[in-house]
C-alpha cells in the first residue's frame, strides 16, 4: 500500500485501490498478464502520453526479482517458466528444470533431474476442472505463452510448442503464430506432416481468423489465429485499420468465454511488443504497446471487481532497453525541461517504425511521407537523403526520434532490474516477490498443488514401464514424429510425442486412450501421464 501511494506521485495524485470483496468461496478464477520486456521507464513515459493514470497504477503493489537460474539478466523463456510453474530454468528454456545452475540463492538442480518437465498453473487448473485460455500479441508459440503452456528444450521449437498446445485442449487460445499450424514454405511452417488446423477443427473449435469473427463467436472453443506470424503493434493497427482485433479486445472474450464454466477459470495473457519496441529502442512503438496492455489489465478489473472471487495479477517478465525519459541532452538542464518537451514530439507520431517502415517504397522516394508517420517532421533535405541512403534505417531513425524527445537507452537487450508488481482480489501477492512466488500464489488460490501436478502428469516413461517389466524403445522411424513404445505380452503402447494420448494394441485390437496432459520428449527421455502406465489394465 506504501508503494502504490508513493508511486502515485508520479504524475496525477493518489491512485485509489478498490479491494476485492471475496463474496463467494467458488469458483476461483485467476487471470495472469505479463507485459514483456516493459521497465518502469516505459510505463512511466505511457502514463505522461496518456496524460493520466494508468489502469495498473491503481493496483500496484510491490516489486518481483527477476533473475534466472544462471544469470541476473534473464531471457523469456525461463522467466516465463519461473512465473508460470514456480521453478527456475535456463536461457531458451520452456517448462523445464534447468541444468545449470549459477545464480546466487537459486537451489542447485539434481543431474538426474535436469531439463525434465515440470507443471504449469493452467495445466494444474486444467486438472481442477477449469476453463483454461492464452493470448498473445506475438505467436502464440512464443517464448512467454509458451511457457504457460508447453515444455520444450528451446524456445524457438514452434514445432513441439504448437502441437502440445493444441493437445493441451485449452478452451481459448488467441494471438498469432498461424503458420506453425499447419505446412508450408514459411520459416515455420510445419515439417512433421501433420495438419494442426485439422485438429484444431476436429476438436470443436470455432477457428477465427479476424476481428468480427471473434466478437461474433459463440462458441464456448475459440481459436483465434489472426496472423502468419506476430500481431501489429497497436498504434499500427488503429492507423491502418486492420482485421486484428485488440489485445483489450481478446481479452474482455476470453473472459466472457471462460468465465461460462461453473468451476471457473485461468487466462493468460501477453502484451508481447513492448519487448520487441525495446530491443528497437523504438519510443513510439513501446508506448503503444505498453498503453494497449494496459487497455487490457482494465478490462480484467472491471470483471474481477463485478465478480469478488477472481485473481488478477499483471507485471513484466524483466526490463529491456534501460530507456529513460532523460538522455545526454539533459545532463545540465533537466530541471528546466517540462514534460511537453518529452511526450510532444511523439505524439506528432501516428505509426510505430515497423508500420512506418511498411509504407517505404523500394526506391525511398517518399522517405520525406514515411518519416512523417513516425513523428520525424520538418527533416532538411540534408536529413532526408541521409535517411534514404542509410544502411541502417530503422535504428537512424528510431535514435533521431528519441534525441528530439530527450529518451535515452543504454542497451537494445534486456536490463536485470525488479519490475513492478500490479494485483489484485483475493489472496494477491504484494511486497518485493521472486518470479517463482507468482506461480506458487496462483496455484495455491486455485487448490493446485504444482509439486503433484508435475508427478501426475510427467512420470519417466522408460523407468515407469520398465518397473512394470515392460520392453521400451524410442520409434524415430519418423525423425519429426518420436514415438515411445512400451510392449509386455501381447499389450504394445504407443505414445506419440506431444499428444494427449495413446494408442494401445492389444490381442491384435487397437484403441486410443485420452491421457491427462501431453506427452513431452527433451531429447533424452520421454514423460508422460501417470495413466498411461494403466493403460494396460
Amino acid at each position: 500500500m506504501a508503494a502504490a501511494i508513493a508511486f502515485s506521485s508520479l504524475g496525477y495524485g493518489n491512485v485509489n485501490l478498490t479491494e476485492a470483496k471475496d463474496k463467494k468461496k467458488e469458483p476461483t478464477n485467476v487471470i495472469m498478464m505479463v507485459m514483456d520486456g516493459t521497465s518502469a521507464g516505459a510505463t512511466t513515459l505511457a502514463r505522461w502520453y496518456k496524460g493520466e493514470n494508468l489502469a495498473m497504477d491503481e493496483i500496484v503493489i510491490g516489486g518481483v526479482r527477476t533473475h534466472s537460474a544462471e544469470s541476473a539478466i534473464t531471457d523469456s523463456a525461463p522467466a516465463g517458466t519461473a512465473l508460470a510453474t514456480g521453478n527456475k530454468s535456463n536461457d531458451k528454456v520452456v517448462g523445464l528444470l534447468p541444468k545449470v545452475v549459477h545464480t546466487p540463492g537459486v537451489d542447485p538442480i539434481d543431474p538426474e533431474d535436469a531439463l525434465n518437465p515440470v507443471a504449469n498453473v493452467l495445466e494444474g487448473a486444467q486438472l481442477k476442472g477449469k476453463a483454461t485460455g492464452i493470448i498473445s500479441t506475438s505467436e502464440i508459440q512464443h517464448a512467454t505463452p509458451a511457457a504457460f503452456s508447453a515444455h520444450a528444450t528451446h524456445r524457438s521449437n514452434y514445432q513441439d510448442i504448437a502441437e502440445q498446445q493444441v493437445y493441451q485442449e485449452i478452451d481459448v487460445v488467441l494471438g498469432g503464430g498461424k503458420e506453425s499450424l499447419a505446412p508450408g514454405s514459411t520459416r515455420n511452417a510445419r515439417v512433421d506432416g501433420e495438419n494442426l488446423l485439422d485438429v484444431i477443427d476436429e476438436n470443436g473449435y470455432d477457428f477465427v481468423e479476424t476481428r468480427d469473427e471473434l466478437l461474433n463467436s459463440s462458441s464456448n472453443k475459440i481459436w483465434g489465429s489472426f496472423a502468419p506470424s506476430a500481431l501489429a503493434y497497436d498504434f499500427d493497427r488503429q492507423a491502418t485499420n486492420n482485421s486484428e482485433p485488440s489485445i483489450a479486445e481478446m481479452t474482455k472474450k476470453a473472459i466472457n468465454t471462460l468465465s461460462k464454466d461453473e468451476d471457473g477459470f485461468f487466462l493468460f495473457v501477453e502484451g508481447s511488443k513492448p519487448d520487441w519496441a525495446a530491443h528497437a529502442n523504438d519510443t513510439v512503438g513501446i508506448v503503444s504497446d505498453v498503453l494497449a496492455f494496459d487497455d487490457a489489465v482494465k478490462e480484467a478489473l472491471d470483471f474481477a471487481k463485478k465478480d469478488g472471487n477472481t485473481m488478477v495479477i499483471a507485471v513484466s517478465d524483466h526490463g529491456n532497453s534501460g530507456i529513460t525519459m532523460g538522455n545526454q541532452n539533459t545532463n545540465g538542464n533537466y530541471p528546466e525541461i517540462p514534460v511537453s518537451s518529452y511526450i510532444d514530439p511523439l505524439k506528432k507520431a501516428t505509426m510505430t517504425v515497423e508500420g512506418a517502415l511498411k509504407q517505404l517504397k523500394s526506391d525511398r522516394s517518399n522517405m520525406k511521407e514515411v518519416a512523417e508517420l513516425y513523428g520525424l517532421d520538418n527533416l532538411s533535405d540534408a536529413e532526408i537523403n541521409s535517411l534514404k541512403a542509410s544502411k541502417s534505417l530503422q535504428s537512424d531513425m528510431v535514435k533521431m526520434l528519441a534525441d528530439r524527445a530527450n529518451i535515452g537507452y543504454s542497451t537494445g537487450g534486456h536490463t536485470g532490474e525488479d519490475v513492478f508488481l500490479y494485483a489484485y482480489g483475493p489472496s494477491k501477492p504484494y511486497g518485493l516477490v521472486d518470479n517463482t512466488d507468482i506461480a506458487k500464489t496462483m496455484a495455491k488460490f486455485m487448490g493446485v498443488d504444482l509439486e503433484k501436478t508435475t508427478d501426475q502428469l510427467f512420470v519417466n516413461a522408460k523407468e515407469a514401464f520398465e518397473n512394470k517389466n515392460f520392453k521400451t524403445r524410442i520409434d524415430v522411424t519418423d525423425e519429426h514424429n518420436p514415438v515411445f513404445v512400451a510392449e509386455k505380452g501381447n499389450i504394445k503402447i504407443e505414445l506419440p510425442v506431444n499428444k494427449n494420448y495413446a494408442n494401445v494394441t492389444q490381442n491384435k485390437k487397437t484403441f486410443t486412450k485420452t491421457l491427462d496432459g501431453v506427452t513431452v520428449y527433451n531429447g533424452e527421455e520421454f514423460f508422460v501421464s501417470k495413466n498411461a502406465l494403466n493403460l494396460s489394465k
